[in-house]
């Protein structure tokens, strides 16, 4: 009977939870691609044309799920010129970080940053190009830059972009360097017990209130711990689909969709589908627990 559960099981999630996905062998991607994260067809949700209002997002106590279709696009936000931004996650929801969108158009640019904030650019899509002292830094697909509080450095981008940023006011007395890279040439770190790929695109040295990891699964793979810590989280799936469990909650994910987790919420993913996984995640870290809510 158990061994019926099982196998029942398994073809329940192939063949019902995310409906558009065949049951076969996996095929690891060569690569990843991130196209799904601005297009359009995401917007559209699940096109049930007979249930208007329809959508996937989910706005909890504990947790918050943002797909797609329901993005507010806000044209030239402050800071930010001839761009388009959809807030995500921001401290009216309680978190002590903000992670966005933007869409970044034909010359556009971002204005230098308040001083008491540090920021994280992502590159989704398209080129920018930052200012650095006196150097130019080429940002393409998967390439980042950080900015530690009080930059001078400059954003812009010649032909647009499509650009995930995290923020936070800085909350420690040090002072953290700028840093630029591309995510697969980050180190792989050790998960054990754990089987996805792990890197982590800031350095570890304390005087970084957060990092953010890139997290890789394959077809079938999920965590192996059920996590529930102090630690505050910002998702973005950038490719693949699964499911995450966000306390006693079941969600199909797909690339495009956000996640808000904040202190304490019970959370764990499985990837499904025939494509590798990956996400961004933010994490505070080096902060003392009781001084830093």
């Amino acid at each position: 009977m158990v061994k019926l559960f099982v196998i029942g099981s398994l073809l329940v999630a192939c063949l019902g939870v995310l409906g558009q996905e065949q049951c076969e062998n996996p095929k690891p991607a060569a690569q990843y691609r991130y196209e799904h994260v601005f297009s359009s067809a995401r917007g559209k949700g699940v096109d049930f044309k007979d249930l208007p209002g329809y959508s996937r997002s989910v706005y909890a106590e504990d947790h918050a799920l943002l797909t797609p279709e329901s993005r507010v696009w806000a044209p030239n936000t402050y800071g930010w010129h001839n761009s388009l931004t959809a807030h995500l996650i921001t401290p009216a929801k309680g978190s002590h970080f903000t992670m966005y969108l933007v869409h970044m158009k034909e010359d556009s640019k971002a204005s230098q940053l308040d001083p008491k904030v540090e920021r994280l650019v992502f590159v989704v899509q398209g080129k920018v190009q930052v200012k650095h002292d006196s150097k130019t830094i080429d940002l393409a697909a998967n390439d980042y830059a950080y900015f530690p509080p009080g930059s001078n450095d400059t954003l812009t981008s010649v032909k647009g972009a499509g650009l995930c940023i995290f923020e936070r006011v800085y909350s420690k007395k040090g002072m953290p360097a700028f840093q630029h890279g591309t995510t697969d040439d980050r180190p792989v770190l050790p998960v054990d017990p754990e089987v996805f790929v792990l890197r982590k695109l800031l350095p570890a040295s304390d005087e970084y209130d957060f990092n953010i990891h890139v997290m890789d699964f394959e077809p079938g793979q999920y965590l192996y711990v059920k996590e529930i810590h102090y630690n505050q989280h910002g998702l973005l799936l950038l490719q693949g689909q699964g499911i995450y469990r966000l306390g006693n909650n079941w969600y199909p994910v797909q690339a495009g969709d956000a996640i808000w987790m904040p202190p304490f919420v019970l959370q764990w993913y499985a990837a499904l589908g025939s494509q590798n996984s990956r996400y961004l995640l933010y994490k505070d870290t080096n902060m003392d627990p009781l001084l830093s809510h």
